[in-house]
């Protein structure tokens, strides 16, 4: 009987080391990274590689069954390291047998090889650094893991649940993305799967693919014959550029459409390949990159693997189709999908799939070549006719080690296929088209500066498409001012640059434009059809303490459907606050009926239940959301608080990670559950991270947490919450011998684009001790950045150079320069 098993070892694989990460907060707020924003704050950077190779050992997460088997890395990434066909001994992934990182990646460090899953942006932050893992044995008998990241820039979390089926030669990976932040957040996912390649390598796109386009489509070319100069390669002549061997330079292409469900490729040599599915309507992305085939593509070979065996990525878009482009999450909103990744031999350069089966039907010479594979044991007919006339109806046993092979006389003309299963169901078809001239479609073109731009329309647009696709050199900001100082009262302007406001903390400045927006949208009548500005006023006015009209502003976003499960959502944190708890559950209740997957609402009925007595039902509560999110660190401490698991068990799911447990105890100060908060951190009272510190301090007004803070060591602790400012801001007002929170709370400030205010608290962090080095170099570089002041910044480091020179200096660790 055939079965999956999972199970965690310890494994050695010789690695080249990274360097220490870089200790001080690193703003790069200008920096072009793959299309869009390189900004790395808050993540520590690291920009050095050993030279030498050491054996390190590493967790590995494994997955077999009678077909496939799979190595996860969760120190990695959790990135699929291998995958491997035990049918013919094949690695239909590129199975790099050595660490060897390169500086390519957003934060540094970067491999080549496996599965590397990017989000939310490409390649993503954590792509070398730990992700949480579980494993799970399923009641079907399949095996998975899953691998869940928050993403400390904007407060997004993923999933990726990777899962082995028993019977079944594929890898499934269902992705789940949430947005627990009061604000929208934008994302792209692409998995990104390395393929070996030679000079039998073909990359397999569908058959509607007739053009291909650049990173953010500036380029295009015909495709697979590519007949002008793409990345200033002069394919004239026509060359196939769906072939390895024909691409000389570093190349990336992306599919402009398709209407097919799978992207691929094929050794023509081991009549072996990759193929990745996934629902179209949702994974439009299909891509390859190549660092060419040439002599500067062998070079990065070399330098990314100790045998210099070369590789092509062939990357997959989920709710993306293209490089940077960017996809909103709704406040509280989570979205879902499937993508499958799996082996197919003989076979050859497939016309279409899906996850249970592919087929090849090729016409050369008056004869007609018809291949299948299946991922599965199947049995049942392979159909192919020609108008009326049927030309094979063949009874077939097919599985991954019997695949389907026939040629016949006859045209390609009018033909159609069908692979039908005992029941009679269709499993897979396919019917060629006549090829239509299509016209290439036109490269994007660079956004006119705001004062170039006719309407307040193109403007508002151009503002959120610099917004949503993390633009690293146009302000978003620009567009929007100049909107406005068209129309001071306009809308869609007013909402979005409000919202603007809001996320760098500038919650007056806000309010005031969400009120402009919510008179202009009621000037005619009272109940506007859109009603995010109230929406949006009630967040500027709740930041403000102002609950009364915040509960107010909500109350009306309701009106609008699109509003109800946030605003209700809202309500209901505001009554908690106010221990109407009862009142508060009638809200969350509300809230979930037009938000079922609701992650915070979800967690907080869970929490007024238990509070109200009805702990059965809150239990079922938390174990049906962990179902939804394996690893919902609230959900949990709800089920310790309930006494269904052991406090041991709520550490396993945290890992004991400082982030975790305070964005847990955000989430019950925001329903003014103050002593859960508190519980939860002193979980963590011996960390040496300073924000779980000056948290309790804050919400307990114990001074020697205060202090205690203040006397940890600032290494790579780069807060960057808004809810962090409150806290530090306390901090600073209450110690003043402590220099370190005013840093802090200028690193925020700096990286939200406040930089004179982020100055100022430098300056005063110098003020209270003047040896801090980090305070003097972030001087030192704003004055020149942001003031322009060369003089200043030269001042600044003079004296850093001198206090380093005599001993003085109190550099990273708290330590002093002993010269």
């Amino acid at each position: 009987m055939s079965q999956a098993k999972v199970w965690v070892e310890q494994i050695t694989i010789p690695t080249y080391e990274i360097g220490e990460a870089e200790k001080n907060p690193i703003f790069l707020d200008k920096r072009v990274y793959q299309g869009s924003s390189g900004k790395v704050y808050p993540y520590p950077t690291v920009e050095k590689i050993s030279e030498k190779k050491t054996d390190k050992e590493y967790t590995a997460v494994w997955l077999e069954n009678e077909y496939l088997k799979v190595m996860v890395l969760p120190e990695l990434g959790g990135r699929i390291q291998r995958a491997y066909d035990k049918t013919n001994d094949y690695d239909f992934v590129y199975y790099n047998h050595v660490i060897k990182p390169a500086l390519v990646g957003l934060t540094g460090p970067w491999i080549s090889g496996g599965i590397e899953f990017n989000w939310p942006q490409h390649h993503r932050p954590t792509t070398f650094l730990p992700v949480d893992y579980t494993t799970l044995e399923n009641e079907d008998g399949s095996v998975s893991v899953l691998l869940h990241d928050v993403d400390q820039m904007y407060g997004t979390k993923g999933i990726a649940k990777i899962s082995l089926y028993p019977g079944k030669a594929y890898i499934e990976i269902i992705g789940q993305l949430y947005n627990r932040t009061s604000m929208p957040q934008t994302f792209l996912w692409w998995a990104n799967p390395a393929v070996p390649v030679n000079d039998n390598t073909q990359s397999i796109f569908p058959p509607d693919v007739h053009a291909v386009m650049d990173h953010g489509k500036r380029d295009v070319s015909r495709f697979p014959i590519a007949t002008g100069v793409y990345y200033k390669k002069d394919y004239s002549e026509g060359v196939d550029i769906s072939r390895y061997k024909n691409i000389p330079v570093p190349t990336s292409y992306m599919a402009y459409h398709s209407d097919f469900d799978f992207v691929g490729n094929y050794d023509h040599g081991k009549n072996a390949g990759l193929l990745h599915v996934a629902d179209h309507h949702i994974s439009p992305g299909k891509k390859q990159w190549t660092w060419g085939c040439g002599d500067f593509g062998r070079s990065w070979d070399r330098n990314l693997s100790d045998d210099g065996r070369p590789y092509i990525e062939l990357m997959t878009g989920v709710f993306t189709d293209n490089q940077p482009d960017f996809t909103f999450l709704a406040p509280y909103e989570s979205k879902s999908f499937t993508q499958y990744f799996m082996p197919y031999k003989n076979a050859g350069a497939v016309k279409n799939a899906n996850e249970d089966a592919m087929v090849n039907l090729e016409s050369e010479n008056g004869r007609i070549r018809l291949r299948v594979y299946t991922s599965g044991e199947f049995s049942g007919s392979v159909l192919l006719s020609q108008g009326d006339k049927v030309l094979v109806n063949d009874q077939v046993s097919l599985s991954p080690l019997h695949t389907y092979d026939r040629e016949i006389e006859g045209e390609n003309d009018g033909l159609y296929f069908a692979l039908i299963d005992g029941d009679g169901s269709i499993v897979l078809e396919y019917a060629p088209q006549e090829e239509a001239e299509e016209e290439t479609p036109a490269p994007a073109q660079a956004s006119p500066l705001p004062e170039d731009i006719e309407t307040i329309e193109e403007l508002y647009l151009t503002a959120v498409h610099l917004e949503q696709y993390r633009h690293a050199t146009y302000d978003p900001d620009d567009y929007y001012r100049e909107g406005l100082r068209r129309d001071a009262g306009d809308i869609r302007l007013n909402n979005g640059y409000g919202k603007r406001l809001y996320a760098r903390g500038l919650y007056e400045a806000a309010e005031e434009h969400f009120r402009r927006a919510v008179k202009r949208s009621t000037m005619k009548n009272p109940n506007p059809y859109d009603s995010e500005p109230y929406y949006n006023l009630g967040l500027a006015l709740e930041a403000q303490g102002k609950l009364s009209e915040a509960f107010d502003s909500y109350y009306k976003a309701t009106w609008s459907d699109a509003m109800k499960s946030r605003a209700y959502l809202r309500m209901a944190f505001i009554e908690a606050r106010r221990e109407n708890f009862a009142r508060a559950l009638e809200f969350v209740e509300e809230s979930l009926v037009f938000g079922g997957r609701n992650l915070s609402s979800r967690d907080l009925k869970t929490a007024l239940l238990r509070l109200a007595g009805d702990t059965k039902t809150a239990a079922a509560l938390a174990h049906d959301t962990v179902k939804l999110d394996a690893v919902d660190t609230a959900a949990y401490w709800e089920l310790y608080r309930l006494g269904e698991i052991s406090l041991s068990e709520f550490s396993t799911i945290t890992h004991g990670d400082a982030f975790n447990y305070v964005e847990t105890a955000l989430f019950y100060k925001d329903a003014g559950l103050t002593d859960e908060a508190v519980a939860l951190l002193k979980q963590m009272q011996d960390s040496e991270d300073p924000l779980i510190h000056y948290y309790l301090a804050y919400l307990t007004g114990d001074e020697g947490e205060l202090f205690h803070a203040a006397g940890l060591c600032p290494d790579c602790c780069f807060p960057n919450r808004l809810e962090d400012i409150p806290v530090l801001q306390y901090a600073a007002e209450r110690n003043k011998e402590d220099n370190k929170a005013p840093y802090y709370l200028g690193n925020i400030l700096y990286d939200k684009g406040r930089f004179e205010e982020a100055i100022e608290l430098w300056e005063e962090s110098r003020f209270r001790n003047d040896r801090f080095a980090t305070v003097r170099r972030n001087l030192a570089l704003s004055y020149f950045n942001k003031r322009h002041d060369a003089e200043a910044a030269e001042r600044e480091l003079e004296r850093l150079r001198e206090l380093v020179r005599n001993g003085e200096a109190i550099l990273e660790g708290g330590g002093t320069d002993e010269g």
